[in-house]
């Protein structure tokens, strides 16, 4: 039997087919479950040893290589045995076990699994800062998805949305993660063997702080500034020569470390575009941008140093500045990230192995910003940045899922990209022929492809390619064309497509959705999510078509999307409450409440136009 038999996730490396097959005992594929979700001893111990599993540590097992395994499951009456060098080759090992005993039930047959993890440290970056926390019940469902693709690394990424002491005004009204919650959740990590890091930018993308009277005074400027090519206006970065930002700074992690255990630190620091054009100005232009940001930057990791922690950055100032990285923090990681197929992460890495800058490559789940994610892109982006990482000395793999704009993307969408990306962390060199069966059954417990039906992983992997021949027509970077078209800013153009092309994309929609997943196969939340990214799908190639027609809508037409618009964020609201705290949903809301908006002023100029159009 060969590996694709199977139809495991992440897939292994070596694969022997031994010979007959073994029936598991009733019970067991519960008790293995429990196992790779509980604490497991450095000799390899289980908190319940389970007497059909025989377990030792090996330093020779997968060649000695950390995380690495040997998993055995005899034949006939025989029991299952595991070498790993370390327990983490342990419980990567029973989450194998699991899966096998997962994809055959009732006989197993006898095979050998070798296998080690690409990169050390595999990690899931979930953005909490905009509009989108997840209530605790939900995170720790997350921790152990996770575990089951055997990433041994996390962050949440935060602006404001941690109950920082004396600083209610910051996160009041945004339900923030208490100090109580990072505790509780940092223990539930580290006994299904993840890292819970950190994570505060201490830089740039403060403006939720800034835009705040008590902490305005701590912004570069409140003018106008360039985000690359694009005009901006307001606070958005501390200002690096202030004493007052780098106390601000510090009492903030002296506040969220001590809840971790982790000896990482993520600090942020990424896009700090406005410095110069504010009160740093005059600094900037005597000594030059780079070292006014690394300056303060370096502050910022001593901080870190001092609560005996490492630091870690986001590495693109640093990378569009290469002669700087001479003065980048002493001991601390560059995480070099990148969304795009095209991401150079080979020259990234380069640049920082050459100064001795230990890397960490950080590619994006394409969800956010998309509606139905971005399959082609994201695959891409994935495999460039584990199989560029490895080749460059990377050592740790940070897949990222934000949500800029709203966050509107369903977890499955979001799930989906992590999902693969655990194969690219473990084992790239299988992505070519990675079977999205396994997500399917692992990931969402979907078999329905076991009986010729159409299942889950497959199925959002079509999705998420609904409007690439329009991404492609335009070119579109870090965002989908339904998304651009439908959920975009006063005064942004929508995407250069004719209502024909938009019908096409409705065609394919309408060709997935008569071949749904099934509750019965994946749940009723899960289904229901699935099916209300079907409906935002079909508002935005509705409403693509409506406001291409030869003078723009006509008012019915108008009227009726927006009342559309509504009942989805009728349903948007629920599901969001169904995973997530209600914090910002209001401000989540808000972006289809511009569609109505816009779809409203587009049926009242139709009104008092001859014929009916505008």
């Amino acid at each position: 039997m060969d590996e694709a038999g199977l139809i495991l996730v992440p897939s292994p490396r070596e694969v022997r087919r031994g010979e007959g097959t073994w029936s598991p005992p009733v019970g067991l594929a519960d008790a293995v479950r429990r196992a790779c979700l509980g604490p497991i001893a450095a000799d390899g111990s289980l908190a319940t040893p389970n007497p059909h599993i025989g377990i030792s540590i090996d330093p020779g097992a997968a060649g000695g290589r950390p995380g690495g395994f040997r998993l055995v499951i005899g034949p006939g009456s025989g029991s299952v045995s595991v070498a790993a060098p370390d327990s983490a080759g342990v419980r990567h090992a029973l989450v194998v076990l699991s899966q096998v005993l997962c994809r055959f039930p009732a006989r197993v047959p006898a095979v050998v699994i070798v296998d080690w993890p690409a990169f050390a440290t595999r990690g899931v970056m979930l953005d909490v800062s905009r509009n989108k926390i997840p209530t605790l019940p939900s995170l720790k469902e997350t921790v152990d998805a996770l575990a089951m693709l055997r990433f041994n690394h996390l962050q949440l990424y935060t602006e404001h949305t941690f109950a920082y002491a004396g600083h209610d005004e910051a996160w009041a009204g945004c339900d923030p993660i208490t100090p109580a919650e990072a505790r509780e959740l940092d223990a539930y990590c580290r006994d299904r063997g993840i890292d819970l890091a950190p994570n505060q930018n201490c830089f740039g993308h403060l403006s939720s702080w800034l835009r705040l009277p008590a902490y305005a005074h701590l912004a570069e400027t409140h003018g106008a500034w360039k985000f690359l090519e694009w005009d901006r206006h307001g606070p958005f970065s501390l200002c690096p020569v202030d004493p007052a930002s780098e106390a601000f700074v510090g009492d903030l992690l002296n506040q969220l470390v001590p809840c971790f255990q982790s000896g990482l630190v993520n600090i942020g620091c990424d896009e700090t575009f406005d410095v110069g054009f504010g009160r740093s100005a005059a600094e900037v232009s005597a000594r030059g941008r780079p070292a006014v940001y690394f300056e303060f930057v370096g502050k910022v990791a001593a901080i870190v140093r001092s609560l005996g922690r490492r630091p870690m950055l986001w590495a693109d100032i640093a990378l569009e500045h290469p002669e700087s990285l001479g003065i980048f923090p002493p001991g601390a990681i560059g995480l070099a990230w990148g969304y795009e197929p095209d991401a150079p992460f080979a020259t990234w890495c380069e640049r920082l192995r050459e100064r001795g800058i230990e890397a960490w490559v950080c590619p994006g789940t394409s969800s956010w910003r998309s509606i139905t994610g971005r399959t082609t892109e994201r695959n891409a982006n994935l495999a460039a940045a584990a199989l560029q990482g490895l080749a460059g000395g990377a050592t740790g793999y940070l897949v990222t899922d934000w949500g800029d704009i709203g966050h509107h993307q369903q977890w499955p969408i979001a799930l989906a990209g992590i999902a693969r990306a655990a194969q690219a962390a473990w084992n790239p060199d299988a992505l070519a022929a990675f079977d999205a069966r396994a997500v399917s059954l692992h990931v969402f417990g979907d078999r329905a492809w076991e009986s010729g039906q159409s299942s889950i992983g497959p199925w959002l992997d079509e999705l998420g390619d609904v409007d690439l021949p329009l991404r492609r027509a335009q070119s579109l970077r870090n965002a989908s064309a339904m998304f651009c078209d439908l959920i975009r800013a006063s005064g942004v153009r929508a995407i250069d497509a004719t209502a024909d092309r938009w019908r096409e994309v409705g065609d394919r929609i309408e060709a997935l959705a008569a071949r749904r997943p099934r509750a019965e196969d994946v749940g009723r939340r899960v289904a229901d999510e699935l099916g209300h990214t079907l409906e935002v799908a079909r508002l935005a190639v509705r409403h693509a078509v409506a406001v291409r027609a030869p003078g723009g809508p006509i008012a019915a037409d108008a009227a009726e999307i927006a009342s559309e618009v509504h009942r989805l964020l009728r349903e948007h609201r629920r599901l969001w409450l169904g995973r997530n705290r209600e914090g910002e949903l209001a401000a989540s809301c808000a972006h289809y409440e511009r569609v109505i908006a816009r779809l409203a002023a587009a049926g009242d100029s139709a009104r008092v136009t001859p014929g009916g159009r505008a």
